[in-house]
């Protein structure tokens, strides 16, 4: 196999998943911003929460080094791999797309001939855009479809490899990743760019579709007093819907599925529709909801047991746990916060203890998006709608 110069820009989930990936059989370069993300790479520590990630530091031979975005040179790169964050902007209903399009000039700027692959999320036709305006063709999608805390898991067992590009570069790209993959027989998908960014908005959003249907479901057997745990697996008996994908949460979140759903609502700006958009605010109907839950219960403290969206994650934005808090704080009820990782005492003025015996003693209601065993010992103050104990 063909051994390629790699340079990874961005060190976040996808980010690091795919240094790691691709680190088996090429030479890569992982860049950031973060000097701390830097130091961990090269003391072989994940940037993120994944235990793959962590086993693979330890016990492969990895041909991957980490640099500060100010020191990378992409002359010699056959390929960068651009997986910066790009945030959805209420205000513009588009996604931040700036850190993108920053490393597309510095690279351009240094006249290196790599082949560009974007790997962020990106609006439908951006890549295309980029093109026009940069009179290149150097620059291709490639979506990514990575769970938190098990990404380079989803890189090595992939549902499909999906390619913006048909070009003989982009084909490499595509036998790379199979390669560094454990399973055989990847489904490969060769597609126009902005076909492939269709793609990724679209699948993201059935999810949180999906998401949205068993919280509905939830939400009215709560009110019936109907029992939604029976009525989720007698329906999911029917092939046509599957037993997967299916326990009640507080709401979508985490660095996809709100930000996806949103995105894909704004492209469709000429085009008819209501299902989207009934998705986008689905989420913000049920954060409702179950903050009213709470509090009709009148508790004087309501204690959050992790910020998390689930377990096996470090990551706390845009979950809806936030937006219960919110909602929560809003009609004068005390919040505390049980979060090991946040060493501050306050977070958005509310009290983090993580001393766990103190934090249960303090809440008269414990709210956890996901059920753990340290809650054991006070289930008769726990509020959660995970019905099946996964995520």
């Amino acid at each position: 196999m063909q051994k390629f110069k790699i340079v990874v820009v961005g060190l976040g989930y996808v980010g690091i998943s795919n240094a790691v990936l691709l680190a088996q059989h090429n030479e890569v370069i992982a860049v950031d911003v973060d000097e701390a993300r830097v130091l961990l790479v090269n003391q072989k520590k994940s940037t993120v929460e994944d235990p793959e990630i962590d086993e693979f530091f330890k016990s492969k031979p990895l041909n991957l080094k980490a640099i500060l975005a100010s020191e990378v040179s992409y002359k010699e790169a056959d390929f960068v791999i651009i997986a910066t964050p790009t945030n959805y902007d209420d205000k513009t209903n588009y996604f931040n797309t700036g850190s993108v399009e920053s490393v597309i000039s510095e690279i351009l700027k240094q006249k290196s001939l790599a082949t560009i692959v974007i790997k962020s999320t990106v609006p439908v036709g951006f890549t295309q855009s980029m093109r026009d305006k940069l009179n290149t063709q150097q620059i291709i999608f490639s979506p990514e479809f990575l769970r938190e805390g098990k990404a380079l898991h989803d890189n090595l067992y992939p549902s499909r490899i999906v390619v913006g590009d048909n070009t003989p570069e982009a084909k490499q790209f595509a036998t790379a990743l199979q390669e560094g993959a454990i399973k055989a027989d990847i489904p490969v998908i060769f597609m126009g760019s902005t076909a492939a960014e269709a793609s990724k908005l679209f699948a993201n959003t059935y999810l949180a579709m999906r998401v949205a249907f068993f919280n509905e479901l939830d939400s009215y057997s709560l009110v019936h007093d109907l029992d939604a745990r029976s009525i989720i697996e007698s329906i999911g008996h029917d092939p046509r819907i599957g037993n997967h994908y299916n326990n009640p949460s507080f709401g979508y979140g985490g660095y996809c599925l709100p930000k996806d759903s949103k995105q894909l609502l704004a492209n469709y700006e000429d085009v008819p529709q209501k299902l989207i958009e009934a998705i986008v605010n689905a989420n913000t109907v049920r954060k409702d909801f179950i903050a009213d839950q709470i509090i009709a219960k009148n508790p004087k403290s309501v204690g959050i047991y992790r910020l998390t969206m689930k377990s096996g994650s470090d990551n706390i934005r845009e979950s809806s746990m936030q937006g219960v808090i919110k909602r929560i704080k809003a009609k004068g009820i005390e919040v505390l916060i049980y979060e090991p990782f946040i060493v501050d005492l306050l977070f958005f003025h509310s009290r983090v203890i993580n001393d766990l015996e103190k934090f249960i003693q303090s809440s008269d209601i414990i709210l956890t998006n996901r059920y753990h065993p340290d809650l054991e010992g006070c289930r008769n103050k726990i509020f959660t709608r995970d019905l099946f104990g996964s995520d």
